[in-house]
């Protein structure tokens, strides 16, 4: 997308003392929204069986949603974006999840990436990214590593007026469609925040994700050896000894992956109805039939409707919550409780669609016999996709923390935030060691 072809003009009075609040344009409605991307919703869908049995990447689709501003999203009107509410966001991902599940999880980092400078205090920082997404820049990420233990290996070091980045990440899902990548790496006793284009040298990317599931999201090895990154390519510095801190951005992480979830229990319900309207022929009944009108299939589609609408309503409830988060902070107000709510709320929803689009992905064959099963349909994606989502945030860890919670007030702890403390205790017992050799 060129400059040309800008969602919103850009608020020329938009400067370094302003707050997102005063720049707050009349808010997009829905139906405006999803009348700009169903139509690419819809082709996307079209090719989902087709890229799923040659695995083929879905730059295409990548290319048509980023051309037609999704990237965009949630960055406000002032600043040449749609402006999406949080709930408004994440009904949209469920639609292109019932099209493509693999698509939601490709823009997480990218929609992350935006959240977090909607969150920061840096007006420069905000202009200076906001504008780039809007005129089609897309975010990858490379945090996650394939380590013995919770840790960062990934190295920054000191080379003159810049710095060094070597080592390699895994999980960096998105990153293969992406303009530029956010990693963390560990400088001394410094976590680091970064970016850095994908085309830099000394940057290679691997699609070498071998999941069963979501297999077209990209999420394998990025490698990169002595990158040069420059003092405007760091955007923070935690150090080991930090206190981590509280927000939504947890809640936030984990709602991407249960509206994925919740875009299979509709796919499911769909292609359960299209498959059963247009048989004739029930099992064990002589001549020809209408399963349609069959009591059992009947309880099958009512059972699937129920548990689509069960998701969606789930994933709709943890994105209200996280935006009153996000307005609470925005108006300046202390929203430590609303974050930690909305983490637990998160959390609490995983529990319950996970099982039942599980559920969904199953009972959908009851409704076809060996007929459902042919390669041609390919519906066993369905489970395999929303398996693979559930098992990337272990659910029996998360419900866990749920009862920590409940019991003894302990607020949830991200992954980063664990990595942390994982850095700090191996520093304490090193110190200790150092002292009592």
């Amino acid at each position: 997308m060129s400059a040309a072809t800008i969602l919103f003009a850009p608020d020329p009075h938009v400067g370094p003392a302003s707050a997102l609040h005063r720049f707050a344009s009349p808010p997009i409605s829905y139906d405006e929204l999803a009348q700009r991307f169903r139509p690419i919703f819809a082709r996307i869908a079209e090719g989902a069986i087709a890229r799923e049995q040659s695995r083929a990447l879905a730059f295409e689709a990548v290319t048509w949603l980023r051309e037609a501003g999704f990237g965009a999203l949630r960055i406000p009107q002032a600043y040449g974006g749609l402006g999406a509410s949080l709930p408004q966001a994440f009904r949209l991902l469920i639609e292109l999840g019932e099209a493509d599940s693999n698509l939601p999880q490709i823009f997480r980092a990218h929609f992350a990436f935006v959240e977090e400078r909607l969150n920061g205090r840096d007006e420069a920082d905000r202009q200076r990214w906001f504008s780039l997404i809007v005129d089609g820049a897309l975010f990858g990420a490379a945090m996650a590593e394939k380590t013995e233990g919770t840790e960062t290996t990934v190295t920054l070091t000191k080379d003159g007026d810049h710095w060094l980045l070597d080592g390699y990440k895994f999980y960096s899902t998105g990153t293969i469609y992406a303009t530029w990548i956010v990693a963390v790496a560990l400088e001394g006793t410094e976590y680091v925040s970064l970016v850095l284009p994908t085309t830099a040298p000394g940057v290679e990317i691997e699609d070498d994700w071998d999941g069963f599931g979501q297999r077209l999201t990209g999420s394998g090895t990025t490698r990169f050896n002595r990158v040069e990154i420059g003092a405007d390519q760091i955007l923070r510095r935690v150090s080991v000894e930090q206190p981590p801190k509280t927000s939504y951005i947890i809640a936030y992480y984990q709602l991407f992956h249960l509206a994925a979830l919740a875009g299979i229990a509709r796919a499911v319900l769909k292609d359960a109805i299209e498959f059963t309207r247009a048989k004739t022929r029930t099992f064990a009944v002589p001549g020809k039939s209408s399963p349609r009108h069959d009591p059992l299939v009947q309880s099958v589609i009512g059972r699937l409707a129920s548990l689509s609408f069960t998701a969606d309503t789930l994933v709709e409830g943890v994105a209200d919550a996280i935006e009153n988060s996000y307005q609470t902070t925005l108006n300046g107000q202390d929203a430590t409780e609303l974050h930690t709510s909305a983490n637990i709320k998160a959390y609490q929803a995983q529990q319950i669609v996970i099982e039942q689009v599980l559920e969904a992905t199953t009972l959908l064959f009851e409704i076809g016999g060996a007929s459902a099963v042919s390669e041609t349909r390919r519906l066993d994606r369905y489970w395999r996709n929303a398996r693979t989502l559930a098992s990337h945030n272990p659910a029996i860890q998360r419900e866990r923390a749920i009862g920590d919670y409940w019991l003894n007030g302990t607020p949830p702890v991200g992954v980063l935030q664990a990595v942390i403390q994982s850095e700090a205790q191996a520093k304490n017992a090193a110190d200790v060691s150092a002292r009592n050799p």
